[in-house]
């Protein structure tokens, strides 16, 4: 499954660096609101403190 960005999360997504959107993408997660982008976003820092 591809990772997918909606219209709706699309412009705070691109505020994002580079690095940060790849690793968001190879999640192969659906970002169709905020809190979905949110989510992700939570779940790379609590890895990061692992």
């Amino acid at each position: 499954m591809a990772s997918y960005v909606s219209p709706e999360v699309r412009e705070k997504f691109e505020t994002l660096s580079v690095d940060l959107k790849n690793i968001i993408l190879e999640r192969n997660v659906q970002l169709h609101t905020v809190h979905d982008l949110i989510n992700v976003l939570e779940q790379i820092v609590a890895e990061a403190g692992e």
